[in-house]
């Protein structure tokens, strides 16, 4: 029975000792592996900020839009009545001509 608990000991000290040497080889990658990770999603969280800023501007930019739109119809508006009162100015302007020339 002795010697049975020596080998299991001697077993029980090598999976420790393995294990021991894993854990001291892969510590310092798995350590590396998640300072990396924090250090990429500290990145991503700074872009996705960058980015919402850069959406809200370009959303409150492009507010704009619709005023320009409304503006463009006024102007239209504004350019049909020229039209019309320029039309109006030149039978007024051959009306008077036509006046001065049966008066003279």
């Amino acid at each position: 029975m002795n010697k049975k608990y020596s080998i299991m000991t001697d077993v029980i000290l090598i999976l420790w000792a393995v294990l021991l040497a894993v854990t001291v080889l892969l510590l310092p990658l798995i350590v590396h592996l998640l300072h990396r990770t924090w250090t990429a999603s500290k990145s991503i969280e700074r872009y996705f900020k960058e980015m919402k800023e850069a959406g809200l501007g370009i959303a409150k930019n492009t507010g704009y839009v619709n005023e320009l739109d409304n503006t463009i119809s006024v102007a239209s508006g504004i350019l049909k009545v020229a039209g019309e009162i320029d039309n109006n100015a030149k039978t007024i302007k051959e009306a008077v001509s036509e006046r001065t020339l049966k008066q003279n």
